[in-house]
């Protein structure tokens, strides 16, 4: 590695949401004499896609204690000198802040800030941000990023922190639908959702907590027609609740298989409501655990959970805030919205509009819906070897990663990339959920700062990597992470 020392040791981080932000963050406090640049097309990066296209009534799915990272000030002690207006939240969590679920933006605005106050206004050392997008990398020996308006950012270190990937359409490649105008391929685009006919149907391809967003923000703002959401199963995301406590079980248990795990958190669960403990105490008492479960899965069991367990486990891991919830529940008790599960078995024009006919999950019977909108909600994707994004396909081309064969992310060994025959890189990194081929889930706050803590240690001390696994430290950190 270069020296230490020097003023001139560069770290370009790609991606300036949560995961990038926290990143450069972090390192330019252990390293103030580094020039650390992160790199987004954003005109005021910090924010990203969970905490900046949202609205109010879009809410953190945790409460506000979690989604502390050690920056300063703390995230509750901004909130309460912020002088933000949190009535509805403080009620709902009996007036305890670190309980209460936020507006998303909130964090988005606190992220910003940190960033703005941390950003170097000279050329020299210190944190800045670059407005671009990075489309490939230096030709060797140098190391850097072309920028797609031409300019070239030469780098020691390089991390991936692109955050959750759009969406993929779940049509056929060649569906005429891409390219219909009523066809929303990404309703986190700007102004995606905009000018559409507030009197037609609009159908809704995903029943997760991009769904569950779109319905709100649609009634927001004065959808009349009917909406529509459908599923293979037809899942919604479950509520939080408060109360009780369940102590970690599940490591004790491994290695075993997805259905022996099933059966002992079911377990779990049921012994839990009998004893008036809310069986989400259960999830919770599970998530510390979920990565070393993860490493000890084969490839046929962890292909096997991704198709026959991930939607149940989806649904009552990412859980919803409870206004969040209660509001879903309105919009379907008022037929406002109906949450469907089946497939999509035709598509046709229809006079400006969609037909969609669909056949119902358990029933002989099929459902024609005509609607002015499709959206697509299926949530983030992340099978890289499908995406023509132009800096992983620089990546690839140079065999420098290798997409898992889950196609979940990026091959790596502690945030070092491996490239196509499996070395792990002492350059090139990445962070957030390019990593779940290695833990499974790392898109939450606690497991994405856990992970930027070792790394932002290990870069700037030149330490060895740590000899307790990353999914251990998840374990130590103990219930509810």
């Amino acid at each position: 590695m270069a020296d230490l020392n020097s003023p001139t040791r560069t770290v370009a981080i790609i991606g300036g949401g949560f995961s990038g932000t926290l990143l450069a963050l972090k390192l330019t406090a252990a390293r103030p004499g580094w020039r650390i640049l992160l790199i987004d097309p954003a005109v005021r990066p910090g924010r990203g896609l969970a905490y900046g296209a949202c609205e109010p009534y879009h809410l953190l799915n945790v409460p506000a204690h979690r989604m502390e990272t050690g920056l300063t000030p703390p995230f509750q002690d901004w909130l309460s000198g912020a002088g933000r207006h949190l009535d509805e939240a403080l009620v709902e969590a009996d007036g305890v802040l670190a309980d209460a679920f936020l507006p998303r933006g909130l964090l988005g605005d606190y992220l910003q800030e940190r960033l703005e106050d941390a950003c170097s206004e000279t050329d020299g050392p210190g944190l800045a941000t670059v407005r671009g997008e990075a489309v490939a990398l230096l030709d060797p020996p140098r190391r850097g990023v072309r920028l797609l308006d031409g300019r070239e950012i030469a780098c020691d270190l390089l991390v991936l922190a692109t955050g959750n990937l759009p969406p993929r359409a779940p049509l056929p490649q060649d569906a005429w639908l891409h390219d219909h105008p009523a066809f929303v391929p990404d309703p986190w685009a700007p102004q995606a959702l905009k000018g559409g006919d507030p009197e037609a149907a609009v159908l809704m391809l995903g029943t997760g907590l991009t769904m569950v967003d779109v319905a709100l923000k649609l009634a927001a703002e004065g959808q009349k027609g009917p909406m529509v959401a459908v599923s293979r199963r037809g899942l919604v995301p479950t509520p939080h609740k408060a109360g009780g406590a369940w102590s970690p079980f599940v490591a004790p248990l491994l290695p075993a298989s997805p259905l022996i795990l099933t059966r002992a958190i079911r377990a779990a669960a049921g012994q839990a409501e009998r004893q008036g403990t809310p069986w989400q105490r259960v999830m919770d008492a599970v998530r510390p655990a979920i990565a070393r479960v993860w490493e000890t899965w084969s490839p046929k069991q962890r292909r096997q959970f991704l198709r026959h367990l991930r939607p149940r486990w989806d649904v009552h891991r990412h859980r919803m805030a409870p206004r969040v919830s209660a509001r879903l529940d309105a919009l379907l008790e008022s037929a406002a919205l109906t949450v469907l599960g089946g497939r999509i078995v035709e598509w046709t024009r229809r006079k400006g509009q969609v037909t969609a006919r669909l056949h119902l999950r358990g029933l002989k019977t099929e459902q024609t819906l005509t609607v002015g909108r499709v959206i697509n909600c299926t949530g983030p994707r992340s099978d890289l070897d499908r995406l023509a994004n132009p800096l992983f396909a620089d990546l690839a081309r140079r065999r420098l990663i290798r997409p898992d064969p889950l196609g979940l992310g990026l091959e790596s060994d502690d945030c070092a990339v491996q490239d196509i025959d499996g070395r792990a890189s002492d350059w090139l990194y990445a962070i957030g959920p390019l990593t779940r081929p290695a833990l499974w889930e790392v898109t939450a706050v606690p497991e994405i700062t856990a992970q930027i803590d070792r790394l932002t240690h290990e870069l700037a001390q030149d330490a060895e990597r740590p000899k307790v696994a990353l999914a251990e430290t998840f374990i130590d950190m103990g219930a509810g992470i």
